[in-house]
């Protein structure tokens, strides 16, 4: 199936022209399905990929370098990629210094902050994110139903204040085709 996968992958970076020559691409690696479904898919896809580029990935500990992320090294090294584990605080922020009653908003705007810093201090002109066609479908509905607008995320976005160009290269992927493929691998 992960070559099914792969298709629908490939065609959706030919679509949008995601990568371009000389990429160095940081795949925001949280452990879970979809972001190793992600790594999969570019370390494959960079085998043949008429388009040179360079991949690593960032996974953010949210515990200040207490968690075990030895599943997620071994998991990178088999497919001869670079994981940076990169130590943050976000955990006593979010929950012992903020007390959030609704953390994830916030805990997802940290991660993403130190991501795209990382990546830049990396060398990395893209971000790689693992948000599938059911999280663009999603998106669209929550902003029609809490903003009054129709609007979801783009493919490929350019961020001006960080230099950094974010990826979406799984959103032709449905989430139900990730789980068979995903059995295998170190969820987090």
């Amino acid at each position: 199936m992960i070559q099914k996968l792969l298709s629908k992958f490939r065609k959706c970076i030919e679509t949008y022209n995601l990568i371009e020559e000389n990429d160095k691409i940081a795949v925001g690696l949280s452990g879970g399905k979809d972001s190793l479904i992600l790594l999969t898919l570019l370390a494959k896809f960079k085998i043949f990929s008429p388009k040179k580029f360079d991949l690593i990935a960032i996974t953010i500990d949210l515990f200040d370098g207490k968690s075990d992320f030895s599943k997620l090294e071994e998991y990178c090294k088999n497919l001869n990629v670079e994981l940076k584990i990169v130590k943050s605080q976000i955990y006593d922020i979010v929950f012992t210094e903020r007390k959030e009653k609704n953390p994830c908003s916030l805990c997802a705007k940290l991660r993403r902050g130190i991501l795209n810093t990382k990546a830049k201090e990396f060398g990395c002109n893209k971000v790689a994110l693992g948000h599938t066609r059911d999280d663009l479908v999603e998106t669209f509905f929550l902003s029609m139903i809490y903003e009054g607008r129709l609007s979801t995320f783009a493919p490929k976005t350019y961020l001006s204040n960080t230099g950094i160009t974010t990826i979406r290269p799984l959103i032709f992927i449905e989430e139900r085709e990730t789980i068979n493929d995903s059995k295998n691998m170190p969820i987090f």
